[in-house]
């Protein structure tokens, strides 16, 4: 491996910035992979690989600011809090299938989004990272969801943007995105 800049440990700028935009052009890409015949498949060997992929291009975990059970139990409650307010969840069948694709998502999505991308911005400083990466993330998922859900991608992006600069880990976010996920699939 190579060093960051910063000091840290981790593979280069470069290679963190190849993962990334090809992270994020797979999810952008995401929606037509439906046509396809092994949709599911395809979905998960995709998630697979971009969860690896951003998992081992990132540095190591910041400095929490909070303790992670905290920082946890403070998502999982605004995402059942949000969850009460907004209704039935995402029209997907509640198979096992589609329960493990909705958790490889959202923890592709968190290797990628606030580990890889984070750990790049947060040279820029918290500030940065926390909003940089929240927007990413936003804006990936309209094509799958439309403009009419880019305030509600853009907070959820900000709540995971925050636990990870809260807790120093993406893995915290992983756990609240996936929980997310699950409640979205389940309570429809």
């Amino acid at each position: 491996m190579t060093s960051v800049p910063s000091g840290h440990a981790g593979p280069g700028v470069g290679l963190r910035l190849l993962v990334v935009a090809a992270g994020c052009a797979w999810l952008l890409l995401r929606p037509g992979l439906w046509a396809l015949p092994a949709a599911s498949a395809a979905l998960a060997a995709g998630y697979l690989a971009l969860g690896v992929a951003a998992a081992r291009s990132q540095g190591p975990a910041g400095r929490p600011v909070l303790a992670w059970p905290a920082v946890l139990a403070i998502g999982l409650a605004a995402v059942a809090a949000a969850s009460l307010a907004t209704g039935p969840g995402l029209a997907v069948r509640a198979d096992p299938v589609a329960l493990a694709l909705v958790v490889l998502a959202a923890v592709a999505e968190e290797a990628l989004f606030r580990g890889a991308l984070y750990g790049l911005l947060e040279r820029l400083g918290p500030v940065a990272a926390v909003a940089g990466a929240a927007l990413a993330f936003a804006l990936v998922h309209v094509p799958l969801y439309g403009m009419a859900a880019l305030p509600v991608d853009l907070g959820a992006g900000l709540l995971l943007s925050w636990q990870r600069w809260a807790s120093g880990r993406w893995t915290v976010p992983a756990a609240t995105h996936a929980a997310a996920n699950l409640l979205a699939v389940i309570s429809r």
